[in-house]
Formats: C-alpha cells, structure tokens, sequence
C-alpha cells in the first residue's frame, strides 16, 4: 500500500477516464488466464490512458490495453531466442507468455521496452520483468508494478543496468487528444529527489 501510496503522491491528482472499468477488466483477464495485479489496476483506473514520465505509456483496458496485450504477446512469442536468454524464473522453459505460468504484459515506453509481470517471488505473488525490444535478455525486480514504477520516476535502472531515466522538472503525465479532435491533456505530478537506485532494497536482476 506505501508504494501504490508514493506513486499517486509523484504522479500528481488521479485523472479516471472511464468511470466503471471492472466489466473492461473481467474481458481481459479472461482472454489473459490470470488476473492482473491490483496495484497496476488501480494505477491505470486513476492516469490512464496517459504518458508517464515522457516515456512510460500506460493503457487502459476500456481502450488499448487488451489488443495492444494480444499484440505483445503474439510477437513474443513469434520470437526466436537464444539458447542462453537471460529469463529469470524461466531457465528451464525459456520465456513464456500470458496465463498464470507466464508473463504478462502491463505496460511499454517510447524507447522500445516492455514492462511484464509474473507470478512468484513476493507475498502478494507477482514480480517485475522487463526487456529492451532490441535485446534479448530480460532483468528480474522482486516487487510489485507499483514500486517498479516508483522507482523508476525516481530514476532508477529499472530496465536494467545503465536504463535510467529523468527528465528534469516533476513528473509529466499526458493524455493524448480525443479521436474527435482537441489537444492533449498535460498536468504535472510532484518534484523527485533523483537517486539512481531508490530507496529499500536494489532490485534485482
């Protein structure tokens, strides 16, 4: 709860654009296998859809959210990968996708990274495992969606070593303009304190 807490302290006032979305989220959970984690849903039902961070996209699933699933996890699991990919929890099987044994994936960036959780690892049962779409190798965080984001805003290497970033100023979250036309919604969020490696525990990979 602290970390889903700091999140909505750093990314400024909620913005809902969609007033009921449990019949969203039953649809695309079904079509996952799994249930998503509550912390990612609650932070997607107060900003999404919106830019974060002026890199971090997150989609809601009234909108974007289950084709854009659908469409990174088919091309996932179109790849071929190397016999040593890096997938931590996965070695015996290489990556897997989708369902309650596999990755899903919850949110993307302009700079081509993925952000997918996965079962195990901590007592509310997810963890964090991202990639670089140009690399094979994928990195390990032991903690819930909602305290990878925090730390990534703070600007830590949360797609792996060497991946911060922070643009000066507070958070920026966007919303892109309506089909129908009109200009992006932009509000900002709270001042970080730049650290690269947030406060708690390191994360792992």
């Amino acid at each position: 709860m602290q970390h889903l807490e700091a999140v909505f302290a750093v990314l400024g006032e909620p913005s809902p654009a969609h007033a009921d979305s449990d019949a969203a989220w039953r649809r695309l959970e079904a079509g996952l296998g799994v249930a998503l984690p509550d912390d990612c849903k609650r932070i997607v039902e107060a900003y999404a859809p919106a830019q974060a961070n002026r890199h971090l996209y997150l989609l809601h699933p009234s909108e974007d959210l289950a084709p854009w699933t659908e469409q990174t996890m088919r091309a996932f699991r179109d790849t071929s990968w190397d016999e040593d990919v890096a997938c931590p929890g996965f070695e015996e099987t290489g990556p897997r996708f989708g369902g309650r044994a596999g990755m899903v994936p919850l949110a993307t960036t302009d700079r081509g990274e993925y952000v997918f959780a996965a079962k195990g690892g901590q007592a509310d049962g997810w963890r964090i495992l991202t990639c670089d779409g140009d690399e094979q190798d994928f990195h390990e965080y032991r903690m819930g969606f909602a305290e990878w984001l925090h730390r990534y805003v703070a600007g830590g290497d949360m797609v792996g070593p060497g991946s911060a970033v922070f643009p000066p100023g507070p958070v920026r979250m966007e919303r892109p303009a309506a089909p129908a036309g009109g200009a992006p919604v932009v509000w900002p969020g709270a001042e970080r304190p730049h650290t690269a490696e947030p406060p708690e525990a390191a994360p792992r990979s």
